[in-house]
This record gives structure tokens, C-alpha cells and sequence, in this order.
């Protein structure tokens, strides 16, 4: 991989590598590119597609109704609140 790409990466993931981690991880990267290109010529002709390697099932219980918290059990644990209700960070201006 050339020094353009591990930049190119490195400033994607906003990571700052020393000249070390540059090399070290370029290698790495090319080892891993080359496994890609090894698996790329396996023959898969007659697999079909799939996500997941084992079969998986939703194990998630049904979405039923029940109790809700009373109000002053839901605010215990708030670290801010404000006339009854919890107070956060404003995240857009």
C-alpha cells in the first residue's frame, strides 16, 4: 500500500501516525490486501450468498405493554433536571 493510501486512511479514522506507525501499519494493510486478492480466486460458484455463517434467530422477547417507571423513579437517577423534566446538552444550535 502506498504512503498516499495509509495517509488517505489514517486521515479518514482522524488518526495522527508517527512515521513508525506509518510503516508498520502499511505492511500490515498489505498483508491484509493480499489475503483479500487470495480469497477473491476461491471458487464459490453454487454458495449461496449469506450474512452470517450459523443461522440466527430473533432471541428478543415480544413487544408488549406493561408498567412504565413512575415519574419520580424515571428522575432519580437524573444528573440535571428542570421543571420535571431532564435537563441535556444542546447538541444543535
Amino acid at each position: 500500500m502506498s504512503d498516499f493510501n495509509i495517509h488517505y486512511v489514517a486521515r479518514l479514522a482522524r488518526l495522527e501516525l508517527t512515521p513508525e506507525e506509518e510503516a508498520r501499519l502499511g505492511g500490515q494493510l498489505d498483508n491484509i490486501l493480499g489475503y483479500i486478492a487470495m480469497l477473491r480466486e476461491v471458487d464459490v460458484t453454487g454458495v449461496e450468498p449469506m450474512s452470517h455463517a450459523f443461522p440466527l434467530t430473533n432471541v428478543s422477547r415480544p413487544d408488549e405493554p406493561g408498567e412504565s417507571l413512575l415519574h419520580d423513579d424515571a428522575m432519580r437517577n437524573a444528573p440535571s433536571r428542570s421543571g420535571g423534566l431532564f435537563v441535556v446538552p444542546k447538541i444543535v444550535e
